[in-house]
């Protein structure tokens, strides 16, 4: 069994420690998987009710802690962890009450400032913003108070605000993993990649490093292009961490794209292929009536009319054989043809109706989230804009495959989750 004499706090001594010592065990019981497995195995040699409540909380399992609790005898650490164990399960009510239970035994602004959390986690902003009024005179004293106005603004919608009370959070103190946390992922939600990164650098030198934050530090540094830094970030979380699944699905992500070979004359002939599908058609010499046609019909640039069969332009009214064989003469003479690329992409064949018809709406209006993908692929959908099962079914595995950072463990764990609902992607004929 591991050792837990490194632990700051001894929640089984003879004097039960206080709520804020129990908080500074959590950390440290939570920091690593074999740490958590220790402290389960210490808390089940002991049969108080309340050490063994508290210890479940400690541990991940609030409605099994809330069961203890309520049989250990009445304290302020018990109501703390009651309305912490309350909250975790969704119960705000019976949170509130644990908490209003020790008005005026627990530290005010400890009470107001749990109290101001529940109320807005319940979505009552105006209880919140109540209860953060009764103790705004610690006002640039609290880094705490600034954390949870930081983030009721964020609920508010007033994000800038919001920001400058977690930077002012952190100014008070440089540790306050929350706070730092908060901050950096609202700088990357918008798009402020190098501020983030460098506050995510910061939770990774707290001790226990923040999971999270690596992680998303990790999908920072794949779109850089840093592989090597990604995987470091990835693999320090499976240190303490061996059994994340995200985690592990992550790193065989980025494993494939360390080994991808970048075809740079590939990538110059696509330049130089693109160019020349770039150019305008007024660059050519046609008739008056060709060009007229044409634009018309928004055909602009040299790659419009490549995507243009000869059939669609003679139904064109006005368009006949003459001006055909002068735009065909013209192509032929650059090496091109009528309706090449549409030949080259190939054509997309539609969803199969039957297998719509097979799934629930339910199934199909499912968002991507549901189908619990890993970082990489997540990101790749994003950037593609698929939201739900329908659109995502409704993609090609090259289309797929031709979003950045997007490689083949991505897509057979995408092919993997829409077999378990009788699904799969597009396919071409």
């Amino acid at each position: 069994m591991v050792s837990l004499s490194d632990a700051p706090v001894n929640l089984f001594s003879k004097d039960l420690p206080s709520f804020d010592d129990v908080k500074k065990l959590w950390k440290y019981v939570n920091s690593s998987e074999r740490n958590r497995l220790a402290f389960k195995e210490q808390a089940n040699a002991h049969s108080d009710a309340l050490l063994q409540g508290i210890a479940l909380l400690l541990c991940g399992n609030p409605s099994e802690a809330v069961e203890k609790l309520a049989r250990g005898k009445d304290c302020v650490q018990k109501y703390m962890a009651l309305g912490y164990a309350y909250r975790q399960i969704g119960n705000y009510a019976k949170a509130a009450e644990s908490f209003e239970k020790i008005a005026g035994q627990a530290e005010g602004l400890t009470l107001c400032l749990e109290k101001a959390e529940t109320y807005r986690m319940a979505g009552d902003l105006e209880k919140a913003a109540k209860e953060l009024k009764n103790c705004s005179n610690f006002d640039n004293i609290s880094a705490d108070y600034h954390y949870q106005m930081g983030r009721l603004l964020d609920e508010n919608g007033e994000y800038e605000k919001a920001i400058e009370e977690y930077e002012h959070a952190v100014d008070l103190d440089g540790e306050h993993i929350k706070a730092l946390f908060q901050l950096a992922y609202s700088l990357d939600l918008r798009g402020d990649e190098e501020s983030a990164l460098y506050y995510y650098k910061e939770l990774t030198q707290v001790e226990p490093a923040h999971v999270n934050a690596l992680l998303n530090l990790a999908v920072l540094y794949e779109d850089c292009g840093e592989y090597d830094k990604a995987l470091a970030c990835v693999e320090s979380v499976l240190e303490s961490h061996p059994n994340h699944a995200k985690a592990e699905l992550f790193r065989k992500d980025l494993s494939s794209a360390r080994v991808m070979i970048y075809d740079e004359e590939k990538e110059k002939r696509r330049d130089r292929q693109n160019k020349i599908l770039e150019v305008p058609i007024s660059d050519f010499e046609l008739s008056v009536r060709s060009r007229n046609c044409l634009k018309k019909m928004n055909i602009i640039t040299l790659g419009d009319l490549l995507k243009t069969t000869e059939a669609e332009l003679l139904s064109y009214k006005n368009f006949g054989e003459t001006s055909l064989q002068e735009i065909k003469k013209i192509l032929d003479s650059k090496g091109l043809r009528l309706g090449m690329a549409l030949e080259e992409k190939g054509a997309a064949k539609p969803v199969d109706p039957e297998i719509i018809s097979q799934a629930s709406p339910e199934i199909l209006q499912k968002t991507v989230d549901d189908l619990e993908l890993s970082v990489r692929a997540r990101r790749a959908l994003e950037r593609l804009g698929v939201k739900t099962v329908l659109e995502l079914i409704n993609k090609t595995e090259a289309e797929l495959l031709g979003c950045k950072n997007f490689g083949v463990t991505s897509l057979n764990e995408i092919k993997e989750r829409l077999s378990n609902f009788g699904l799969s992607l597009r396919t071409l004929e």
